[in-house]
């Protein structure tokens, strides 16, 4: 019983198990977000990792009245930090030896406190898990400064709320993420909200299914700032039962809970959108299926155990002092329970019990400070709480990874990104529009440009034709009109003369008859050249035809785009009603599946972790078998075209 088996307990792993698990260091460490083999194993078969509840212990330095009334008394408690242990001295030469987790002296700093108790647990908190840090012992050791010291004056005494805030907030996106916190005192068994004093008579209620705890009447407050913590763990600590015994000046009356609910969004599995023939090579979109991971963390200052003649109670301070002993006793009493591993677990002897059902024995990762005193005149106060806090280190929970699909989230942003397909679909239906036009315009420009280049060639050619054509007749009819006068004259003139004179004159008729000849051959080449000319003419013709008939194809075509643009436009009128179905069918499921956890919740605990995944492996395989043939191929076609 003095020492803890001989095994060699660090960070909360236990050497005697083959698993592993969480670290105290490697349990965020990896890439933000992403779900390691192990973690998302555990979340999906829903079976836990063992997490021994780790206990560490903190020796108060001797206060004035110590030293002053045990100047001539040696400590009860020896701390051996370097090996862990604690050896509770029972007289001069006979002590007992005890082995913690950690063993914390008294030079010891907040600092160190912080990161050997309370860093391990914000850090599962931080991934998903619930966690609990919790101060124990005796009135006046220290377990309020331990935790919940503010440390304006001096920020190296800041407790383990401050701390624990303070990288919880480093460590979160406030774009995405969010920390909310409730502060809460358990006074005289009735539980009161030391940020609203009116609201004092807060219910606890269990869920049945998951067997968490839940204070719905409490206050909750979201944290954006670090400040803003600040001012809240001041007003909490303003209303706070405190009254002055002999043991302490400022003793505190009430159990103080302190819940840090974090929020935090991160990727999730792929899944890929294809179309009916399940190629998915014309439209592929990877969507992340966003995970919400929520941890709780409660930092529970217990009030502190006191024997009624050692701190002088009285009156209304001893009935305080009765229900504190009580609340206390019920909680050892369900540890010891748990340590023997007990059929029965009294956790609803008391409302500190219940508060604390899930911090041992249940699924979040717990570390439990105890804080003790040195002076001899308490060494039963003093063994009483290293035996608490060494029953309370056989105490083994199952942390379980808290997360969960963000339908709401993936619902919005899918929305987000179909409105941005249809705003994209539409730009290119409008391009598509205008460079139909552009072209249409452009194909009557030039048809228009080049009939009238040939209009105006044409008639060009045909003047010019026309008018050389006119020349050479009347060239011709002139030359013909002064050979007829020639010939007439040569011919009387030849009358008068004698038989010599004749062969002159034939000579010159001679010379006539050529002229003509020659006149004849130049309108016989005026002829060809004007058959030419019409030959060209009619070249010129064809052509103009033939830009005539691309004319009218340019048109059947114009016709065809005008046709998929209708088609088009209808298309898009079946894709907005297809996105009416589809949101309708998106509500269809969001209201099935309240109604199924309605139903849920009638059912047996034990039947619904194994149900749960069918149900949803069945609602999703129902949402592919009926969206995915009809509104998703009509997506796949519309990205096709």
């Amino acid at each position: 019983m003095a020492t803890s088996g001989g095994f060699n307990h660090r960070n909360g792993v236990s050497q005697r198990s083959s698993l592993k698990p969480l670290s105290s260091s490697g349990v965020r460490r990896s890439s933000t977000g992403s779900m390691g083999g192990s973690t998302a194993a555990a979340a999906k078969d829903d079976t836990g990792v063992p997490g021994r509840v780790r206990v560490a212990v903190r020796l108060r330095p001797r206060n004035q009245e110590e030293l002053i009334a045990d100047a001539d008394f040696a400590d009860c408690v020896e701390l051996q930090s370097e090996l862990k242990r604690l050896k509770l001295r029972k007289n001069n030469w006979d002590s007992d030896t005890f082995e913690f987790d950690e063993v914390l002296t008294e030079f010891a700093s907040q600092k160190r406190v912080y990161e050997v108790v309370a860093k391990p647990v914000v850090e599962s908190v931080l991934d998903g898990y619930n966690g609990t840090v919790m101060a124990y012992g005796q009135t006046g050791t220290g377990k309020t400064y331990t935790l919940g010291r503010l440390g304006e004056e001096d920020t190296a005494a800041r407790g383990i709320m401050v701390r624990a805030m303070e990288d919880i907030l480093a460590d979160i996106s406030l774009e995405t993420d969010s920390v909310s916190v409730s502060y809460l005192q358990l006074y005289m068994e009735t539980i009161q909200d030391l940020l609203d004093p009116a609201n004092d008579n807060i219910s606890i209620v269990e869920d049945p299914k998951t067997g968490d705890v839940s204070l719905p009447g409490a206050t909750i407050i979201e944290i954006r700032d670090h400040m803003s913590f600040m001012e809240l763990l001041r007003l909490g600590e303003a209303h706070r039962f405190a009254a002055n015994t002999k043991l302490n000046t400022e003793s505190s009356r009430s159990h103080a809970i302190l819940m840090v609910n974090v929020k935090r969004h991160v990727k999730g599995r792929d899944s890929t959108l294809s179309n009916e023939n399940g190629n998915n090579s014309h439209i592929s979109k990877n969507l992340k299926a966003p995970l919400v991971r929520k941890g709780k963390l409660v930092v529970v200052d217990l009030a502190g155990s006191e024997r009624i003649d050692k701190s002088g109670s009285e009156g209304h301070t001893l009935e305080e002092a009765k229900s504190i002993n009580l609340s206390l006793s019920a909680l050892g009493k369900c540890i010891n329970a748990l340590a023997e591993n007990s059929a029965h677990v009294p956790v609803r002897d008391s409302k500190l019990t219940r508060l604390l059902r899930d911090s041992f024995g249940g699924t979040a990762r717990t570390s439990l400070i105890i804080t003790i005193g040195p002076s001899p005149r308490h060494r039963g106060e003093t063994t009483s709480t290293i035996m608490f806090g060494q029953r309370a280190m056989k105490v083994e929970n199952m942390l379980k990874l808290k997360e969960e699909f963000d339908y709401k989230s993936l619902s919005r942003r899918l929305d987000i990104q179909l409105d941005k397909l249809i705003a994209e679909h539409e730009r290119q239906q409008k391009a598509f529009k205008d460079e139909i036009e552009r072209i249409t315009i452009e194909a009557q420009n030039q048809i228009s440009e080049t009939e009238r280049n040939y209009a105006d060639a044409l008639e060009k050619e045909r003047l010019k034709y026309q008018k050389d054509y006119m020349e050479s007749i009347k060239k011709l009819e002139e030359q013909l009109m002064m050979n007829q006068r020639n010939y007439g004259s040569d011919k009387i003139t030849n009358g008068q003369k004698d038989n010599s004179t004749d062969v002159t004159s034939n000579k010159e008729n001679l010379s006539a008859l050529e002229e003509v000849v020659e006149l004849k051959k130049m309108l016989q080449k005026e002829t060809l050249l004007r058959k030419n000319a019409e030959e060209e003419i009619n070249n010129l013709k064809n052509q103009l035809s033939q830009w005539k008939r691309s004319e009218a194809l340019g048109n059947s075509e114009i016709l065809k785009l005008r046709k998929m643009l209708e088609d088009e436009t209808h298309r898009k009128e079946k894709l907005e009603e297809e996105i009416a179905m589809l949101q309708s069918q998106l509500m269809q499921i969001s209201f099935e599946a309240d109604e199924t956890r309605k139903q849920l919740d009638l059912s047996e605990p034990g039947k619904i972790l194994g149900g749960l995944d069918s149900l949803m492996e069945q609602v999703r395989q129902s949402q592919l078998k009926e969206s995915g043939n009809e509104e998703k191929s009509s997506i796949a076609q519309l990205f096709e075209q």
